[in-house]
């Protein structure tokens, strides 16, 4: 339950006038000991849970899209009229009250039950679902086809030792030291009993025949499926260091890779972070927080350059120098001789370890091992089936067509995982959903946040309305007065209007 300050939040059993509460406008209140949000939507008004069931962001700060209400933080969305969440990256529902209105006055009323579970749609259902990938699409995808009301088998395929984890955390608090460890796993272990997902950890699967419809892993057992969701995500990209030992150099990919991290930052004092990308500069942040003195070394001249252009890189560089963080860029980590590192420029540093984030690759070898079509990831429909009929694939490895650009893109986004996982789940139901969310994704550094929707690989025009330096502005990246994607800083619901105008643009074309 929520802490509820009954002086300053209206009590909303007592009753609301209609005429206090405008259309798409909520206001916030208490029913008993929890915290609600009463929501106008034309003449029918809405009672539901105060805060998102993902990072408990106030969602009275979000935004109100037809029936749905969208979380300010991290674009979660919610039904209106039954708490459901309806995308990614909440999983679980917000509570919902009845709602009367008599007269001009609204009264809340008790708390509603939780709705049934949905039903599938198709009639014709595979008798078996294999997943393979335990990452954020594959998670997604096994949790939506048991909230479809799919009765028959799902295995759940990972990699990984440890349960389907929040990833996008292992870099943020959890690495900085200020998220439990019992915090990080997506779902508890009953979850997956409960709901009779058949998780086998630290499994790998070694071939793949898409027309019998058979999967065989390395130890030798066969899975039959009668529909297939391939979710093998990205693999860090390995760069050979001379001199140095296995270790001294880590990659942040898994929550083992985590775990080690932390380990070795219990008694490190100086530590170099390769590469200045998002995950490096998450590294080099939460390493920071704990007191470590951080070098970034990169060989690009601005941090995320390629990703956000020089203006927002230059602030996240002296972000960073704010903080402590030295950087050393136009260079390369040349060797290591025993705690000696040698940079390209022939100067040196004595370092505990080496953090590498430069990159991802799509892991893909097994889809082409199955003849799938390839296009610098697995090729998928609107609907992400794979060129085999019952075989689909979400996340970091799935190329599709993106019906805001026009063009076919791949993501490397969280978000964009789960909801791609959650949309494979209900199209291996038949239920043929196309999948159209605009991309998404936040990045964290110390106490700033930038979320970013839409999808510029190049642009030729960046507008920035508001200050970089007061941390209050909107960047939007444009090519030929187009508008492609737009990061926010401090400006939650103009990057919530964004995404939704984005979603309503016809197919390559800007909503004005």
């Amino acid at each position: 339950m929520a802490d509820v300050e009954g002086a300053s939040k209206p009590d909303l059993k007592s009753g609301v006038s209609v005429e206090g509460l405008a259309d798409n406008a909520m206001i916030v209140g208490h029913v008993d000991d929890d915290e609600v949000i009463l929501a106008r939507r034309g003449d029918e008004f809405f009672a539901v849970g105060a805060y998102c069931t993902h990072y408990h962001a106030p969602l009275a700060d979000g935004l109100i899209a037809g029936d749905t209400l969208r979380c300010p933080w991290h674009h979660a969305c919610f039904s209106l009229r039954t708490g459901e969440a309806l995308r990614a990256p909440a999983l679980d529902p917000i509570a919902c009250w009845r709602v009367e209105r008599v007269g001009n006055t609204v009264y809340v009323r008790e708390r509603s039950a939780a709705p049934d579970r949905l039903k599938a749609r198709s009639r014709s259902t595979p008798d078996r679902v294999v997943i393979v990938g335990g990452g954020a699409a594959g998670l997604a995808a096994a949790d939506m086809l048991r909230r479809q009301g799919y009765d028959g088998g799902v295995t759940l395929i990972s990699a990984d030792d440890s349960p389907p984890c929040d990833r996008p955390n292992l870099s943020k608090d959890y690495l900085a030291g200020t998220a439990q460890e019992d915090w990080i796993a997506l779902r508890p272990p009953e979850f997956y009993t409960e709901r009779r997902i058949d998780l086998l950890l630290g499994a790998r699967m070694s071939s793949l025949d898409v027309k019998r419809k058979r999967a065989q892993l390395e130890n030798g057992k066969t899975l039959e499926f009668g529909a297939l969701l391939i979710a093998t995500g990205a693999d860090p990209v390995r760069l050979p260091i001379p001199g140095a030992v296995d270790s001294q150099v880590h990659y942040l990919r898994t929550f083992a890779d985590a775990r080690a991290i932390v380990a070795k930052a219990a008694s490190a004092k100086r530590v170099v972070v390769v590469g200045a990308s998002f995950i490096g500069l998450e590294v080099a942040a939460s390493l920071r927080t704990r007191g470590i003195e951080v070098h970034v070394v990169a060989p690009d001249r601005t941090p995320l350059e390629r990703v956000m252009g020089p203006e927002v890189g230059g602030f996240i560089r002296k972000l960073h120098e704010a903080h402590g963080v030295i950087f050393h860029l136009g260079q390369t980590l040349n060797r290591m001789d025993g705690r000696k590192a040698t940079l390209s420029d022939a100067s040196t540093l004595d370092v505990d370890f080496i953090v590498l984030g430069v990159g991802v690759r799509p892991a893909i070898v097994l889809a082409e091992q199955a003849g799938l079509a390839i296009d610098r990831g697995i090729a998928v429909n609107e609907y992400l089936e794979t060129s085999a009929a019952g075989v689909f694939a979400a996340g970091d490895i799935a190329r599709w067509p993106d019906p805001y650009s026009g063009n076919r893109i791949r993501v490397e986004h969280w978000v964009v995982a789960q909801r791609q996982g959650q949309v494979a789940a209900m199209n291996i139901l038949g239920q043929r959903v196309r999948f159209d969310a605009v991309p998404f994704f936040w990045s964290q550094h110390y106490d700033l946040a930038i979320n970013y929707v839409g999808h510029a690989q190049d642009w030729d025009a960046v507008e920035i309305d508001g200050s970089l330096d007061a941390a209050d502005c909107a960047v939007t990246y444009k090519r030929s007065n187009r508008t492609l994607a737009v990061a926010t800083i401090s400006r939650d619901l103009q990057s919530l209007r964004t995404e939704l105008a984005m979603e309503t643009a016809p197919a390559g074309l800007e909503r004005q």
